[in-house]
């Protein structure tokens, strides 16, 4: 008999797929050691190889069904494997299970079903057809109400994704803020959403500049705070300069629409994750030789 226990620690230590796994199991009477060899001349371990590599490239995808919606990140670990349709094939699969689901995150999103198993499976299967190390490395799931409006918006084809949630407007309306998004790279949302050391801290950085300048502690101090409101309004999105009519911010935009925004939330590809430094005539060697 054949235990699950046995089957997830198996699946762990090769990173092949739960049948693939079990069959390899009662291939080889439940022999851990066996088991995993057969599985690697079976090729289906293949994936177990990649799994230290960096995966810092890939896209971005936005999923929306009347009041809810999906926005991803799947990583690989080159470009070109990005424009590759089996890649965004899988993206389209991967986002798909997750809108008709409840999951809320990614250990929940790849325990779903879909046709080669789980959406784990599907990764590990893809990670070993197409040579690269492919990750899903993060979800948000964003519902709205009746009278408000999803705003989504891809940049350089899912490098960026935005997905913004306005009240009132128009789905152009709240395109037009995801854009904003896109361009200006906001940190947060709202001036309230900004955390209170990180305003401390920008506060110590203007007084030094200013003190740096030659003035005096106390006029340092009233500079501060005409310096720490540009600093808002470069990182929170409500505050920064419309782009499209930089008289006006991006609240006064909505305002003059009647709407407002709810929510923002934006991937970029790879953003915080360490980069691949390979020179590329060693990659396209290993491309070539199968490594």
């Amino acid at each position: 008999m054949i235990s699950a226990k046995d089957v997830k620690e198996l699946r762990e230590a090769t990173g092949a797929g739960m049948m693939d796994c079990k069959t390899a199991l009662s291939e080889c009477d439940g022999d851990m050691a066996k088991a995993t060899d057969w599985l690697r001349e079976k090729g289906f371990a293949k994936a177990s190889k990649k799994s230290s590599r960096i995966a810092a490239e890939g896209l971005a995808n936005i999923f929306i069904d009347g009041n809810k919606a999906v926005i991803l990140e799947v990583n690989s670990e080159t470009d070109f494997v990005s424009k590759n349709a089996e890649f965004k094939e899988m993206i389209e699969t991967i986002g798909k299970a997750i809108l008709n689901s409840e999951a809320q995150n990614v250990e929940e999103a790849l325990e779903l079903k879909v046709e080669e198993g789980t959406i784990n499976d599907l990764i590990v299967a893809k990670t070993a057809k197409i040579g690269e190390k492919l990750s899903l490395r993060r979800i948000a799931v964003v519902t709205k109400e009746e009278d408000d409006n999803f705003g989504a918006y891809l940049h350089m084809g899912g490098k960026i994704a935005v997905l913004t949630v306005i009240n009132g407007g128009t789905e152009e309306i709240a395109k037009d803020v995801a854009m904003q998004s896109a361009a200006m790279k906001p940190e947060y949302v709202f001036k309230e959403d900004v955390p209170e050391d990180v305003v401390e801290k920008e506060k110590e950085v203007l007084k030094a500049q200013a003190m740096e300048e030659g003035k005096p502690e106390d006029i340092a101090k009233k500079m501060v705070m005409g310096r720490i409101n540009k600093f808002y309004k470069e990182i929170c999105l409500t505050l920064q300069p419309y782009i499209k009519d930089g008289d006006i911010d991006v609240a006064t935009y909505l305002k003059n629409n009647k709407s407002t925004l709810k929510s923002m939330v934006r991937y970029e590809v790879g953003e915080g994750m360490e980069k691949r430094e390979e020179n590329f005539a060693e990659e396209v060697m290993n491309q070539i030789k199968g490594n």
